[in-house]
């Protein structure tokens, strides 16, 4: 008879312990160490006044330090662009993250290295940068360009442009975009969905971040230029947000900018 209670107590104290493991945490949001804001949107952000990053865009404002990315977007992946190459015994090139260029002066030759980084969530946002330095300061370059790159931060519109699918989600793009740099032109065109990224390595490492898994594209130029590659796809994604939709089109095609929940 005294077995029945115990086997009672445990049980009841299982489903509590269940219980506590089920409540959510609250999210807390994580200050940089030493980080005195220098600007206003940086002292509304430090107060709380300003917790949503698309608060900011929708009022024009303008990002001027990297710690406010920091804060209202915590889940930043970063990647770094393979612009960089060392010529093979083939006459191939192996890529590699750091160009380096060689300056000659009296002395002799200066070198310089560069890398390109590219930031994102996999939910609406992505920003590119691009930094150099003296050789043997790799950490500090890459650095730079991640600073850079968060202060190059745009929400993009995402939405199924496709005349095949039309399934009113936001894997591809709402409609046909363009972008250019140097001799670099590239045409993004909405995929249906199972397609995939259509596009080279370098390209679908700015399609991921920026939450985009079908697409299809045309390029002409001097694509092995990849900054000049990168560039261009920045700003097609960047062209997204300057055109005017009408509303039935929206709704037709789920259009979003930004994060969705």
């Amino acid at each position: 008879m005294e077995r029945e209670p115990k086997k009672q107590e445990i049980q009841e104290e299982i489903e509590i312990k269940e219980e506590e493991e089920i409540t959510p945490q609250e999210i807390k949001v994580t200050i940089p160490e030493g980080w005195k804001p220098r600007t206003e949107l940086g002292r509304k952000v430090l107060s709380g006044e300003i917790n949503d990053i698309s608060k900011i865009f929708s009022e024009g404002k303008k990002i001027s330090e990297p710690a406010i990315v920091d804060i209202l977007l915590p889940n930043l992946e970063k990647e770094i662009i393979l612009i960089g190459g060392t010529t093979g015994k083939g006459g191939g090139i192996k890529r590699t993250p750091f160009k380096r260029t060689a300056r000659m002066h009296k002395s002799g030759r200066r070198y310089r290295i560069s890398v390109m980084t590219a930031i994102g969530n996999k939910n609406g946002y992505i920003g590119i940068g691009i930094a150099s330095g003296p050789p043997g300061k790799h950490q500090e370059v890459i650095e730079k360009s991640l600073n850079k790159a968060k202060l190059s931060l745009i929400p993009i519109r995402r939405g199924c442009g496709s005349w095949e699918c039309l399934c009113g989600t936001n894997h591809s793009i709402p409609f046909m975009v363009e972008g250019k740099s140097g001799s670099v032109r590239i045409k993004f065109i909405p995929a249906p969905k199972g397609v995939g990224l259509a596009v080279s390595d370098e390209v679908k490492k700015i399609m991921r971040l920026a939450g985009i898994s079908d697409i299809w594209c045309k390029s002409r130029g001097n694509t092995q230029m990849r900054t000049n590659l990168i560039k261009a796809t920045f700003n097609a994604l960047k062209k997204l947000n300057a055109y005017k939709i009408k509303p039935e089109y929206e709704k037709k095609s789920g259009m979003t900018i930004g994060k969705v929940d």
